[in-house]
């Protein structure tokens, strides 16, 4: 079966991967993901509520519980609702045909009576349906303002867990596997070098180690700290 095609610029990133996610404290949440896309999970094995503050991951596994269940030719729904919210909730109409729906930023339409409504009716249809939700937003579920008393129950037979940011330890460590799956070495030194100098977001740092791997593949250099200061200007 071919992925369900949404009239949105709504795409996965290619490498929003299970294998490129360094958990850190986060490897419970991983794993519980990772059970979600199985062939035999369902409704009533799992409904997953992720939450945590922006860069500890949440759109990163969602993505890639998408990549892993069209891997399999089976259907999967990346709706990252802070984005297409403005849609309206008529985006919900049709999702139960998927294997599993991923709905983002779920704080962004939390309040709004009409978007309420149309996810509550969207849960139920899929567990009636026998498919896979995977959830996730800014704030515990308790802490939405959400409304609709119906929605709110749904949102309490969820299993929760709250994405804990990596340490600088960690950084160095989710740095480094990124790099390796490049093809790359970046040495201990270099990595802490880069934690001192560069942004503190886990995107920003992979996008300098892009910028990096362009550039060392440019010079046919390794990634050395005088390169670095030659290449950033640090």
């Amino acid at each position: 079966m071919k992925p369900i095609q949404l009239p949105l610029g709504v795409r996965l990133r290619d490498d929003a991967t299970f294998a490129n996610f360094y958990p850190g404290a986060n490897a419970a949440a991983l794993g519980y993901v990772e059970r979600l896309c199985s062939p035999a999970a369902s409704w009533s094995d799992e409904l997953i509520y992720l939450w945590g503050r922006s860069g500890t991951g949440r759109s990163h596994l969602l993505q890639a519980a998408c990549l892993r269940v069209e891997e399999r030719g089976e259907m999967a729904v990346y709706l990252p609702l802070g984005e297409v919210a403005s849609y309206g909730p008529a985006l919900l109409d049709g999702l139960e045909q998927s294997d599993l729906v991923c709905l983002d930023d779920l704080q962004a339409v939390a309040g709004d009576p009409v978007w309420e409504e149309a996810l509550f009716h969207l849960f139920n249809r899929l567990r009636d349906s026998g498919r896979r939700l995977l959830l996730a937003a800014d704030a515990a579920p308790r802490e939405l303002p959400v409304r609709l008393a119906d929605l709110q129950s749904r949102l309490s037979l969820a299993l929760v867990f709250q994405l804990q940011p990596l340490s600088d330890e960690d950084k160095l460590r989710a740095l480094q596997l990124r790099a390796s799956r490049r093809g790359l070495n970046l040495p201990d030194d270099v990595g802490r070098f880069i934690l001192t100098r560069g942004a503190r977001s886990m995107s920003a740092l992979f996008e300098l180690l892009d910028q990096l791997d362009q550039a060392s593949l440019q010079a046919q250099r390794k990634l050395t700290i005088p390169f670095l200061k030659e290449t950033l200007g640090w």
